[in-house]
């Protein structure tokens, strides 16, 4: 929808796209579909969810085994966004390197976007 042609709306990282294979295959899943809703102390929050079907209003980005579907309503959010995963002493987990964020809490698990030009 929001796609710009020839060019993945997100990208994953060599480890998010083994993650996400691996979340696919142990689920029996058909992707794993990234979305954005309200909530968090900076107003929203990614959300991440196992799919069984594919909506015909996803953006879906396949790269090497891993298919991550874009919800429809936050699309125009994620667009340009780099998706990473990271292991530490810890914790382990997704990470969001997101173009069109303007402000995220310090937990990094709420954020805030730039405004979009009327």
């Amino acid at each position: 929808m929001f796609g710009i042609p020839g060019k993945a709306a997100v990208t994953l990282t060599p480890p998010a796209a083994r993650q996400i294979a691996r979340l696919m295959e142990k689920q029996g899943s058909a992707g794993l579909r990234i979305g954005v809703k309200k909530g968090g102390c900076a107003g929203m929050e990614y959300t991440m969810d196992y799919v069984s079907d594919v909506n015909p209003l996803d953006e879906v980005v396949e790269q090497d085994g891993a298919r991550v579907l874009i919800a429809p309503m936050a699309q125009m959010f994620l667009i340009g966004t780099e998706i990473d995963y990271e292991v530490d002493l810890l914790q382990a987990g997704f990470r969001f390197r997101n173009p069109n964020v303007a402000e995220a809490c310090g937990c990094g698990e709420s954020i805030k976007f730039k405004e979009q030009p009327a």
